[in-house]
């Protein structure tokens, strides 16, 4: 019985922690992003970071410490301020979907 519990435990945590945003809600969102990082997720200028390809779970945290100000970037703050949890994620996800 414990060996139950503790495998649907595991279970629902492993599902929850591993739910991935909307890629197509992400792909809307990203519009503003694209004058930076590219229409597809590859910058143009070596100043700007490639976001295609990169890990979800990367994006997400970059992303929320430059929201917090963690991150400092005065090109990034007012890109981040307005996002919610669930853009954050979206864009994560659609981003990481890119090759």
């Amino acid at each position: 019985m414990k060996k139950t519990t503790l495998i649907l435990l595991a279970t629902a945590f492993f599902s929850f922690s591993v739910q991935a945003g909307d890629i197509e809600a992400g792909k809307a969102k990203s519009a503003v992003c694209a004058a930076c990082h590219g229409a597809d997720g590859i910058s143009a200028s070596p100043i700007w970071p490639n976001l295609a390809g990169q890990k979800e779970a990367y994006l997400v945290k970059q992303i929320k410490a430059f929201k917090s100000g963690e991150r400092k970037d005065p090109s990034m703050a007012p890109m981040v301020a307005g996002l919610t949890d669930a853009d954050i994620e979206n864009l994560a996800a659609y981003y990481a979907s890119l090759k």
